[in-house]
Protein backbone atom coordinates (compact mmCIF):
# COMPACT_ATOMS: atom_id res chain seq x y z
CA UNK A 1 0.00 0.00 0.00
CA UNK A 2 1.12 3.51 -0.73
CA UNK A 3 2.01 5.59 2.11
CA UNK A 4 0.19 9.08 2.89
CA UNK A 5 -2.35 8.16 0.85
CA UNK A 6 -5.22 8.32 3.68
CA UNK A 7 -6.25 11.76 4.99
CA UNK A 8 -5.66 12.58 8.76
CA UNK A 9 -8.57 11.30 10.73
CA UNK A 10 -8.99 12.85 14.10
CA UNK A 11 -11.26 14.22 17.06
CA UNK A 12 -12.85 17.35 17.02
CA UNK A 13 -16.17 18.94 18.10
CA UNK A 14 -19.53 19.25 16.81
CA UNK A 15 -21.90 21.79 18.09
CA UNK A 16 -25.35 21.66 17.23
CA UNK A 17 -27.95 24.63 16.77
CA UNK A 18 -29.22 24.50 20.14
CA UNK A 19 -25.51 24.71 21.59
CA UNK A 20 -25.08 20.87 22.58
CA UNK A 21 -22.08 20.29 21.65
CA UNK A 22 -20.17 16.15 20.84
CA UNK A 23 -17.00 14.50 19.78
CA UNK A 24 -16.42 12.60 17.12
CA UNK A 25 -13.58 11.61 14.53
CA UNK A 26 -13.49 13.27 11.35
CA UNK A 27 -11.07 14.06 8.33
CA UNK A 28 -12.55 18.05 8.29
CA UNK A 29 -10.50 20.31 9.96
CA UNK A 30 -7.88 19.91 12.44
CA UNK A 31 -7.30 17.97 15.59
CA UNK A 32 -9.45 19.95 18.29
CA UNK A 33 -11.57 22.27 15.79
CA UNK A 34 -15.18 22.50 16.43
CA UNK A 35 -17.75 22.43 13.42
CA UNK A 36 -21.12 24.66 13.76
CA UNK A 37 -24.01 23.10 12.12
CA UNK A 38 -26.78 25.41 10.34
CA UNK A 39 -28.95 23.02 10.00
CA UNK A 40 -29.03 19.63 12.08
CA UNK A 41 -31.20 16.82 12.52
CA UNK A 42 -33.10 18.74 15.56
CA UNK A 43 -34.44 21.45 13.59
CA UNK A 44 -34.67 20.10 10.15
CA UNK A 45 -38.15 19.60 8.58
CA UNK A 46 -36.88 16.26 6.70
CA UNK A 47 -35.74 14.65 10.13
CA UNK A 48 -38.44 16.72 12.08
CA UNK A 49 -42.06 15.65 9.64
CA UNK A 50 -42.41 19.69 9.90
CA UNK A 51 -43.87 22.46 6.95
CA UNK A 52 -46.25 19.57 5.40
CA UNK A 53 -47.99 21.12 2.53
CA UNK A 54 -51.21 20.64 3.68
CA UNK A 55 -53.88 20.96 -0.03
CA UNK A 56 -57.32 20.81 -0.38
CA UNK A 57 -57.95 17.66 -2.58
CA UNK A 58 -55.89 15.13 -4.27
CA UNK A 59 -53.50 14.40 -7.00
CA UNK A 60 -56.08 14.74 -9.57
CA UNK A 61 -57.51 18.21 -8.00
CA UNK A 62 -54.24 19.65 -8.06
CA UNK A 63 -53.75 18.25 -12.00
CA UNK A 64 -57.25 19.87 -12.85
CA UNK A 65 -56.66 23.32 -10.74
CA UNK A 66 -53.42 23.89 -12.71
CA UNK A 67 -54.71 22.45 -16.36
CA UNK A 68 -57.93 22.42 -16.33
CA UNK A 69 -58.19 25.25 -18.66
CA UNK A 70 -56.78 23.17 -21.58
CA UNK A 71 -59.17 20.96 -23.89
CA UNK A 72 -57.60 18.71 -26.12
CA UNK A 73 -60.63 18.23 -28.54
CA UNK A 74 -61.60 20.19 -31.29
CA UNK A 75 -63.51 22.96 -31.46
Amino acid sequence: MKADTHPDYHMIKVQMTDGTVFETRSTWGSEGDTLQLDIDPKVHPAWTGGTRLVEKGGQVARFNKRFGGLSLGKK
